[in-house]
């Protein structure tokens, strides 16, 4: 197979990689988000049911959940199913054990992430939103998660950039991702130089795309903020 058609398949594999990296952070995103709000006041069922998630999911690895999906996730959903009293065969490929067993360990991690930067909203802008009548719901949603995400934000696209190169460790379930097909055109042509050096490129440009991104929202969650000077600058100043 000629060059160019080697990097169109890695560029087909990077497709992959960016939709299976999307996914896996929405759901960890969402999973972890939930967790959070829920373990935000002491309620011992949810509390017990989080430090069992949070055990399994943050002691095992990534890669052995993804196995663990791929070939038993037929039968755990047959398992479920047939509690109520229904015989359902559903096949798990590589792409959705990716994606759940990537969301579901770094939903663990999130969970401590949001709940951390929740504890870190000043307790006057919960009062102020008591004072003031606001519904619960209308609070969170437009007064306490907006500060939640601005204090978060540095940690959850850290959070993402790892979920994007833990892609790379999934194409051992057989997912067709750049990895894979860089190890396939590396086999054939006996270059694994070009084409794991442009699959390190695609990694780097998706770490620079993500710290442009993150710079922008950084932006837009902190209108209106004074941010206090640098150290140095006032130190100078009173020089």
């Amino acid at each position: 197979m000629p060059l160019l058609g080697f990097v169109e398949q890695l560029g087909l594999g990077a497709m992959v990689t960016i939709e299976v990296a999307v996914l896996s952070y929405l759901l960890a995103l969402l999973v972890g988000t939930l967790f959070a709000l829920a373990t935000v006041r002491r309620r011992p069922i949810v509390n017990a049911i989080w430090q069992v998630y949070a055990s399994i999911f943050t002691g095992v690895p990534s890669l052995l959940v993804a196995f663990l999906f791929y070939y038993a996730g037929s039968g755990m959903l047959a398992s479920l199913f047939s509690v109520v009293g229904m015989r359902v065969n559903i096949e798990v490929n590589p792409f959705a054990a990716a994606v759940v067993a990537l969301g579901l360990v770094y939903g663990a991690y999130i969970a401590d992430i949001v709940r951390s930067a929740i504890h870190n909203v000043p307790p006057g802008q919960f009062e102020a939103a008591n004072v003031l009548l606001i519904p619960r719901p209308t609070a969170w949603f437009f007064v306490i998660l907006p500060q939640v995400l601005r204090l978060a934000l540095p940690a959850l696209s850290n959070m993402w950039i790892v979920v994007l190169k833990d892609t790379a460790l999934i194409s051992l379930i057989g997912l067709k991702e750049i990895m894979t097909y860089a190890r396939l055109a590396s086999g054939v042509t006996k270059e694994p130089f070009i084409y794991f050096i442009l699959a390190a490129a695609f990694f780097l440009l998706m770490t620079g795309l993500t710290y442009l991104v993150t710079q922008r929202i950084e932006g837009w969650t902190g209108r209106g903020l004074r941010r206090a000077a640098p150290a140095r600058e006032e130190t100078a100043r009173a020089l």
